[in-house]
């Protein structure tokens, strides 16, 4: 059996230990190399995705494995609602994972070497053609707590106006509507995306809705 899986494991490990800390009471992970590699260590990577299954010790003293993924990147992903005057700036893309076009807002993952405000910049950029005007913190989200160790930051963006659309990225066409009848299409199921949910949420928290 190769041992490359628990190798890379290791460097994970070293590289990134804030995704392996333990905490009193909680499913503590293993650090022995013969249970990491009976685990399977790192299963799968990619530039954008790591699969890994953890050696664990549960609460009650029994040991087993838990599976989880990850970004590539020890960077954060973003999500930008876009302010266009009074209104918000919906995109609708084809997403492979559900085969379906949603409604959404701009987002991306993390980028080696950029903070979360240059990330989001280059994201509204990458696909709308915006510029921001003024970049509004939101904090961030775990998307799935029970799978995934990422975290995402949110931010609201004040633009000036949107430009071509990244048809490579599947970004057919854009909206751009009242805050209250983007909320109408999360109510009536038109907007499912959990990240565009969580985003408009925070804005109307935070008093940006129009």
């Amino acid at each position: 059996m190769s041992r490359e899986p628990a190798n890379r494991y290791a460097r994970l490990r070293a590289e990134r230990p804030e995704l392996f800390r333990n905490e009193p009471g909680g499913i503590e992970i293993l650090s022995d190399p013969a249970a990491v590699a009976a685990a399977g260590g790192v299963l799968y990577q990619d530039p954008y995705v790591l699969l890994v299954r953890d050696p664990v010790r549960f609460p009650d003293g029994r040991e087993g494995t838990y599976i989880r993924s990850m970004s590539a990147a020890p960077e954060p992903g973003c999500v930008v609602l876009p302010l266009l005057g009074d209104r918000i700036v919906l995109i609708e893309q084809y997403r492979h994972a559900t085969r379906s076009w949603q409604w959404e807002l701009p987002r991306g993952f993390g980028t080696r070497g950029l903070t979360g405000e240059e990330n989001a910049a280059k994201e509204l950029d990458e696909e709308i053609g915006a510029r921001v005007r003024e970049l509004i913190p939101l904090g961030e989200l775990h998307p799935d707590s029970g799978m995934t160790g990422d975290r995402v930051l949110l931010f609201a963006a004040r633009i000036d106006g949107i430009g071509r659309l990244a048809e490579s990225e599947a970004i057919r066409s854009s909206l751009t509507l009242p805050f209250a009848e983007a909320e109408a299409m999360i109510a009536d199921g038109r907007v499912t995306d959990g990240f565009t949910i969580a985003a408009m949420t925070r804005a109307r928290l935070a008093g940006l809705t129009a």
